[in-house]
Formats: C-alpha cells, sequence, structure tokens
C-alpha cells in the first residue's frame, strides 16, 4: 500500500497543521501533555474488545486484561461498593452518559429525567435516543443545578421515580451538583426509587484528590459515573470509562452465543487500543502523579485568575474548579487561542499542560484587543 507523492503531500501539511494548531488552545478541557511511544507497535494489530470486559469470548486479538486493570483502578477511586460495581472502556463521555441513562431507563422505566440548565448539549440528544421523559431545572448563576427549582419540581411528581442527571463539571462554569444535597431532597421527598448518574467528563479525574473531596462518586449515592479519557488524563483518540452498580448491569446483560461473550456494552466492537493508553497513565503516573496534576491545575487556575482580576479583568472560577470564566473576548483572541464562548462569556480552561507564559501571553492580547476597541 504506497500513498502518491500529492497524498503524502497532504499529510504532511496536516501533520504542520494539526502540531501548529495543538500549540495554542486554551479554552478545552483536552491534555496534550503525553507520550505513548510504548504502545506505537500495537497499532499494527487490530484490537476489539467486543463484548464485556470480564468475561472471556472466542475472539482473542484483545486488551481486555489491561481493560479490567483500568476499570478496577477507577472503582477504587470512585468508592465503589465492594463485590457490586462494574463497568467499561468507552468512546467518551457522551456513550459513558448514554448508558448510565440506558441503565435507569431500564430500571425505572416510568421514571422522569432531572437535569438542569447548564447540562452538556449531548445529554438531549441522549434522552432522544432513549425516548425517557424529561424535565429541565434552572440553573443558579455560577451553573450549579437549583436545589430550590429541584425540591418544588419532584414535590408536584412524588409518584414518579426520579432520575438524576447530576453534572460534577459544567461545560462552561465547571459547576458540580452536589450529591448530598440531592439525596437529601429525596429523603425528604421520600422517594423509595430513584437513579442518580454522574456525569464527571472533566472532574472525576480530578475529584478525588481535591479537599474537600466534592461530592459526586458511589458512596455519595451515584449508581453509574461518566469520566472521559482524553481530558484530565489525556489520550490521543477520544475515550472514557463508565461505571455502575454490577447488581443493575445484570439485570440488562444477555448472552451472545457465537462471541461466546456477554452483551452489556453500547457498542459491540469497542476500541482495544485506548484501555492501553489509559492504562499506560495510570502505571507511569501512578497515584502520586496524577494528584500533582490536580495540584498543578488548581495553582494554574489561581494564578490566572488573580493576574486577570490584576489586569481588571473580571475573572471568576468556580471553587475548585480549573475553569475561568471571564467576559467574551475579541473574535481574533478567542480565535488565537481556540477559547469556548457562549452568552456573553469566554473561559480558559487550566489542563495540566497549561503554562503561566500562555496566560500572561492570553491576558496581554485581552488587554491589546481592549485598547484597541476603546481607541
Amino acid at each position: 500500500m504506497t500513498l502518491s507523492t500529492s497524498d503524502r503531500a497532504r499529510l504532511q501539511a496536516f501533520l504542520e497543521n494539526t502540531r501548529k494548531n495543538t500549540e495554542s488552545y486554551l479554552g478545552y478541557p483536552v491534555s496534550k501533555d503525553f507520550e505513548f511511544d510504548d504502545l506505537v507497535d500495537f497499532l499494527r494489530y487490530p484490537l476489539n474488545n467486543l463484548g464485556d470486559p470480564f468475561s472471556d469470548s472466542t475472539w482473542r486479538v484483545d486488551s481486555r486484561g489491561f481493560e479490567r486493570d483500568v476499570i478496577t483502578f477507577f472503582a477504587e477511586m470512585l468508592r465503589a461498593p465492594e463485590n457490586d460495581w462494574w463497568g467499561y472502556v468507552t468512546n467518551g463521555g457522551t456513550e459513558g452518559n448514554l448508558y448510565g441513562l440506558y441503565l435507569a431507563r431500564e430500571l425505572l422505566p416510568k421514571g422522569i429525567v432531572y437535569y438542569s440548565q447548564d447540562t452538556h448539549y449531548s445529554v438531549a440528544k441522549n434522552l432522544h435516543f432513549l425516548g425517557m421523559r424529561h424535565i429541565m431545572i434552572r440553573s443558579q448563576k455560577n451553573g450549579e443545578i437549583d436545589y430550590d427549582d429541584l425540591r418544588e419540581t419532584l414535590r408536584a411528581r412524588r409518584d414518579i421515580p426520579p432520575i438524576i442527571f447530576a453534572n460534577i463539571g459544567t461545560t462552561m462554569t465547571e459547576a458540580r451538583d452536589d450529591l448530598n444535597k440531592i439525596n437529601n431532597i429525596l429523603d425528604e421527598m421520600a422517594f423509595s426509587q430513584r437513579y442518580i448518574h454522574s456525569d464527571a467528563a472533566l472532574c472525576g479525574g480530578m475529584a478525588p484528590f481535591m479537599d474537600p473531596r466534592p461530592a459526586f462518586d458511589f458512596a455519595d449515592g451515584a449508581d453509574s459515573i461518566s469520566i472521559s479519557g482524553h481530558k484530565f488524563f489525556g489520550s490521543p483518540i477520544p475515550c472514557g470509562i463508565v461505571l455502575a452498580r454490577k447488581c443493575n448491569v445484570d439485570r440488562i446483560a444477555r448472552s451472545i452465543s457465537y462471541i461466546g461473550n456477554l452483551d452489556t456494552t453500547i457498542t459491540g466492537s469497542r476500541n482495544g487500543f485506548t484501555p492501553l493508553v489509559l492504562w499506560h497513565t495510570i502505571k507511569s503516573l501512578g497515584v502520586e502523579g496524577l494528584a500533582a496534576r490536580v495540584q498543578h491545575s488548581l495553582d494554574t487556575a489561581s494564578y490566572a485568575e488573580t493576574q486577570m482580576r490584576h489586569a481588571g479583568i473580571n475573572a471568576w472560577r468556580n471553587p475548585g474548579a480549573i475553569t475561568v470564566v471571564f467576559p467574551q473576548v475579541a473574535e481574533s483572541v478567542k480565535q488565537k487561542w481556540q477559547l469556548a464562548t457562549a452568552n456573553g462569556e469566554s473561559h480558559v480552561i487550566c489542563m495540566p499542560n497549561v503554562t503561566r507564559a500562555q496566560i500572561d501571553e492570553l491576558i496581554e492580547d485581552m488587554l491589546a484587543t481592549s485598547a484597541d476597541e476603546a481607541g
């Protein structure tokens, strides 16, 4: 298989453009400080983790053993109940959220899903896919769910099992819904049947290392949790993990005879390379290395907020967030730094690869465009 000269030139140009664009983004939660030379040779093989990661199959060109190690690590980190957890490596947060909602629908087919207006756009799409009834709850100014609105909305529907979709880090402000407060409301309403899914796409990899630790995991009452792998951890390919209580998963599993495995996941064929990526990161960094990444990001976010305020920019962030929010920037600044912008606000997300020098340059650009506009 040989490419033509023009096709090779096109690939080379794309490579150079990708390098350039990767140097300058600050507005999206994607880590780029990774190195996976140890894994390059595995790209020669059709690694496919079809079926359940905890069941053997007649197909053996897979990375199930590494996938199990990854899921076990996350189960411990997310305080999953002993001998009652299950999970798999997904294609990303959207699939993990779809799986959590799918489980909730099968367990509570008459339930109503409650989620805040700051919930990621993909959730409405997932609810449409699944045909689930749902009600949007107001958000507070910081992006967190409005607990009073949730309480009153639930009070009017006390005969219907609630399915709570909790945001553990909203897209624009990194606001976290508090599972302790949510469970207190559900207890107050005396709901015996309930389901809580935590969308911890970005924050799920950081929250276990924070003090105080946000209320978001199994010990706090979650029934399923979704985390993105390409965000805080870093990956050349979008990926993630989903974890759920095994007793719930067992109720939907069914045997597929021709592969000698169980059908418990959303997709049949699953990426067998990304479990190696996550495994490599976990093993090379360890718990101490991951904790150091979190602290670096928090320190950078604190620096960014402080420096912006000193420069007269009205910047703010939620407690324990690595997302710094500020008034919408000029188009040239947005394009240079690839800043996500919505509703008159832009933000920078201080991922582990973000440097103080980049923050300083961003502030200079913001001040320069403000001066130009004033002139």
